[in-house]
């Protein structure tokens, strides 16, 4: 992984730590559909200018084999998205979230081994694991010892792992062999998940209006800022392996485990410790390797 990528990477990590902790400080009582329909509709429209400007020079033109990767793209981000959520309504979220996020990545690194041909040095195997290993300390508690949600939990945290993987492979795919631009590819995939989550919407107008009118500076930055972390990703898969950047990129947890503590009052110092040593070698290898 050269310098340039691995800036991408942190970069990206960065950005998606903050608008995670500003989604966080919206509280518990705001409900998903609404929010998400909020947030992909306003940043289609931000972002709009600039994908159009990037099509109108012409450096790119869509095909149809482009246009499936877009929409296959914005459903499998959907779907992703509706799978987390009946994990945290059926599982432990203590259960849920490091499944997922653990295995993920590390399933988009084997696909693009196994599918996209990439290289897998030893140093790289081992700079995966201790950053899956960073994210089971981080997010694992005690409360995984009771029966309760645990098989619930553990099924929709693999599936939800399968759903991450999904996307990383099909979206790296998209940028780094269909040659479609970041930019343009997101934008796109953003204005299919805003057509497939206006039926939710639309049902629940009131509360669409409702944290418009009174959350509204908070929705405009968080959407604003959740493009930017993934499209920095997409840039960052056309030039490097997929196989060292998904796991790299979950260095973000550290980020918003770090703005947990500081701002949010969260404790559990010792393992963060832990977890930032995992982190922190596995970023290393990955990037030596």
């Amino acid at each position: 992984m050269t310098i340039a990528t691995l800036l991408l990477v942190l970069g990206s990590a960065l950005v998606h730590a903050t608008w995670n902790l500003w989604t966080k400080q919206l509280g518990p009582n705001v409900r998903s559909a609404p929010l998400m329909w909020l947030l992909t509709a306003i940043s289609a429209v931000a972002y709009a200018p600039f994908a159009l400007a990037m099509l109108a020079a012409g450096d790119w033109r869509p095909t149809l084999a482009a246009l499936l990767l877009i929409v296959g793209s914005g459903v499998i981000h959907v779907v992703y998205f509706l799978l987390l959520l009946r994990g945290y309504r059926f599982g432990d979220l203590s259960l849920v979230y490091p499944v997922a996020r653990g295995t993920g990545p590390l399933l988009a690194a084997a696909g693009a081994i196994a599918w996209f041909g990439e290289r897998a040095t030893p140093l790289a195997i081992a700079g995966g694991g201790l950053i899956a290993t960073g994210v089971f300390v981080l997010t694992l508690r005690p409360v995984l010892a009771t029966a309760r949600g645990l098989a619930p939990g553990l099924g929709y945290g693999l599936a939800t792992g399968l759903s991450i993987a999904a996307y990383t492979l099909w979206d790296g795919w998209s940028v780094k062999h269909a040659l479609i631009p970041p930019l343009v590819f997101y934008w796109s995939g953003e204005l299919v998940r805003v057509l497939l989550f206006t039926p939710a919407a639309i049902a629940q107008r009131a509360d669409v209006v409702s944290l418009w009118r009174e959350r509204r500076g908070r929705i405009i930055g968080i959407a604003m800022l959740s493009p930017l972390s993934y499209i920095l990703i997409l840039i960052a898969f056309q030039h490097g392996n997929l196989s060292h950047i998904a796991p790299a990129r979950e260095i973000s947890i550290l980020i918003g485990a770090y703005f947990g503590g500081r701002l949010l009052g969260e404790g559990e110092r010792p393992r963060r410790l832990v977890a930032a040593a995992a982190f922190a070698a596995g970023v290393i290898a990955l990037a030596l390797g």
